[in-house]
C-alpha cells in the first residue's frame, strides 16, 4: 500500500508539473526593443535564442538547517581544520571554521567526532546512464559512431536516470558527475552535468546553469574506428584535418548568423545542430572536454584551439600529462586522469602513477582524478590516495588538504561550476561527505552524503540507501523513502 501511495503521489506531482509547464507557455509576443533575434518566432530559428531547450527541473532533496561538528575538515580549497564546524543553511554552506564557529539557533547538530568531512566528490568523466547497468546492447547508448563528427548529439538524450550505478556512486561520496558520450569520434557530442539524486527524468538530475561540454577525442580511437572502415580519419593527420575543417565550417556558420542578426534581411540561415555546438565552443559557452593521452598530441590540440580562438577546458585520461605539466598550467587546462590505468593500448603505454602529483606541481595547475568506469567512480578517494602515495614515493611533499582538491574543487573547475560547488566555502552548495576515517585510507567509507544540504545517503539508515526501480524485488533490496524519485515526495 505504501508503494502505491508513493507512486500515486508521483503521478500527481508529474501531472502538476505538466500543468505548470502548460501555464507558462503563453508569453508576451512583443520584442520590446524590436530585436528580430529575440522574439518567440526566433526561438525556432535563431541558434542562440534558446540555448537550453531541455531545461533542468532539479529541485533538490528535502533538507533542514544543520551544523556538522567535531570532525577533521578538508575544505577542498587547501585548508585542514581539526575539530571543525560546517554550518549549512537553506542548502548552502553558511560558515566553515574551528570549534569556536557560532552555530545559529535551531540548527541540528551532526556529530562527526573522530571522522573526516569533505566536499562532495565530483566525477568529471562518467558514462553512467548512457552505458548503464545492466550492460546490454539495447542500452549501449554512449557512442554515436556513425560519423567522425557527431557534435549534434547530446549525451543527456541517452541518459537512463535509474541506472543503479548512480546509487553506488553516491555511496562512494559522489555528488556531481559529468556524463559524456564515448570517444569513437573526433567530435562525440555534448556532455551533461548532473546532480546525483534519484530521479525518473534526466531533467530532474540536470544541474541548473552548468555549462555544456563538448567531447572531443584525439589519438587512436577516432583513427581506429573510422580507418578500419576505409574512411577518414585513418591517421593522426586525418584527425587534425577533421578538427580544422569542422571549425572552418563553424566560423562560416557563425558569420552567417551574425550578419542576419545585424541586418535582419531575408530568411535566417538554416539551423544546423552540429554547427550550433561548435559555435558554442567558439563563443565560449560550450567547454571542450578533450580525450587525449599523449603529450605531443595535447600540444597539437592546443595549437588548433589557438588557430580558431577557443580554449580547451580539460584533457581527459591524459596519461602523459606529466610531460607537459608546465604547458597545461600556463594554458589553464585541467588534466583529468586515472592513477593506475595504463598500458592497454600504445598511447596509454607511458603512464606513471605519480601523474596527478606531477601535474599538480606547477603554479596554476589543475590536477583531477576521474573514473570513466562504473566501479572506479565508487572509489575515487582511493584512486586519489594512490596518486598521493606515488607522489610521496618520489619525494613530493603534498599535503592531504591539497590532494583532496583532485576529487573536489579541481573537478568543479574542469566542469565550469567551481563557483557553485567543489569546496566548503560560504555561499556554495552544501555538498558534504562525512567519512568514517581519513578519506585517503583504504578503510574509509562514506557514512553520510549531503547534496544541497539534503541527506542523500546514510550508511546506517536503510531509509537513505536508495535503490532504483530495476533493483526492487531483487534479493537484498527493498523500498526506502530515499529511493522514491524527487517528484513523488
Amino acid at each position: 500500500m505504501r508503494l502505491q501511495r508513493l507512486r500515486g503521489a508521483g503521478l500527481a506531482a508529474l501531472a502538476c508539473a505538466a500543468l505548470t509547464a502548460c501555464a507558462t507557455t503563453g508569453s508576451d509576443d512583443s520584442n520590446g526593443d524590436g530585436d528580430k533575434a529575440r522574439g518567440p518566432l526566433a526561438a525556432g530559428l535563431d541558434a542562440a535564442a534558446n540555448p537550453d531547450p531541455f531545461p533542468s527541473t532539479y529541485r533538490g532533496l528535502p533538507r533542514d538547517n544543520l551544523a556538522v561538528v567535531g570532525g577533521t575538515v578538508f575544505d577542498g580549497a587547501g585548508r585542514r581544520i581539526d575539530d571543525g564546524v560546517v554550518v549549512v543553511t537553506d542548502g548552502r554552506v553558511a560558515a566553515v571554521g574551528g570549534a569556536e564557529t557560532p552555530i545559529p539557533a535551531g540548527h541540528r547538530r551532526v556529530d562527526a567526532s573522530g571522522r573526516f568531512v569533505t566536499p562532495g566528490v565530483i566525477d568529471t568523466h562518467s558514462h553512467l546512464g548512457v552505458y548503464p547497468s545492466p550492460g546490454v546492447q539495447g542500452m549501449s547508448d554512449g557512442n554515436e559512431a556513425t560519423n567522425p563528427n557527431t557534435a549534434q548529439v547530446w549525451a543527456e538524450h541517452s541518459l537512463w536516470p535509474q541506472d543503479p550505478g548512480f546509487n553506488a556512486a553516491r555511496a562512494g561520496g559522489v555528488t556531481t558527475l559529468q556524463i559524456l558520450p564515448g570517444s569513437a569520434n573526433l567530435f562525440g557530442g555534448r556532455g551533461v552535468t548532473v546532480r546525483n539524486i534519484p530521479s525518473v527524468t534526466m531533467q530532474g538530475m540536470k544541474m541548473p546553469g552548468a555549462p555544456y561540454g563538448l567531447k572531443m577525442a584525439c589519438g587512436e580511437n577516432p583513427s581506429r574506428v573510422y580507418g578500419a572502415r576505409n574512411s577518414s580519419p585513418a591517421t593522426g593527420m586525418g584527425n587534425v584535418a577533421g578538427y580544422r575543417a569542422a571549425f572552418i565550417a563553424a566560423r562560416e556558420y557563425k558569420a552567417k548568423w551574425d550578419r542576419w542578426r545585424e541586418d535582419g534581411e531575408g530568411s535566417p540561415p538554416t539551423r544546423d545542430l552540429q554547427l550550433d555546438t561548435l559555435v558554442g565552443v567558439l563563443d565560449g559557452s560550450v567547454l571542450v572536454q578533450n580525450h587525449c593521452y599523449r603529450a605531443d598530441e595535447m600540444a597539437v590540440m592546443i595549437d588548433i584551439a589557438k588557430e580558431f580562438g577557443y580554449r580547451i577546458t580539460a584533457f581527459h585520461h591524459a596519461i602523459e600529462a606529466y610531460k607537459v605539466a608546465p604547458l597545461l598550467a600556463r594554458e589553464g587546462i585541467c588534466a583529468d586522469m586515472w592513477t593506475g590505468w595504463w598500458g592497454f593500448k600504445m598511447e596509454a603505454l607511458d603512464g606513471v602513477e605519480a601523474n596527478a602529483a606531477l601535474v599538480d606541481a606547477p603554479p596554476g595547475s589543475c590536477a583531477v582524478i576521474h573514473s570513466d568506469d562504473a566501479e572506479l567512480t565508487q572509489r575515487l578517494n582511493q584512486e586519489a590516495a594512490a596518486a598521493l602515495a606515488a607522489g610521496r614515493r618520489i619525494g613530493m611533499d603534498i599535503p592531504e588538504e591539497r590532494a583532496i582538491s583532485w576529487i573536489t574543487l579541481n573537478p568543479a573547475r574542469s566542469l565550469g561550476i567551481a563557483d557553485q560547488t567543489g569546496s566548503l566555502e560560504a555561499g556554495k552548495r552544501a555538498d558534504v561527505v562525512i567519512w568514517s576515517a581519513n578519506p585517503f585510507s583504504v578503510y574509509a567509507r562514506a557514512d553520510q552524503v549531503f547534496i544541497d544540504g539534503g541527506l542523500a545517503f546514510d550508511r546506517f539508515d536503510p531509509a537513505y540507501q536508495p535503490v532504483s526501480d530495476f533493483e526492487l524485488g531483487q534479493p537484498g533490496y527493498g523500498l526506502s523513502a530515499a529511493s522514491v524519485p524527487q517528484g513523488a515526495r
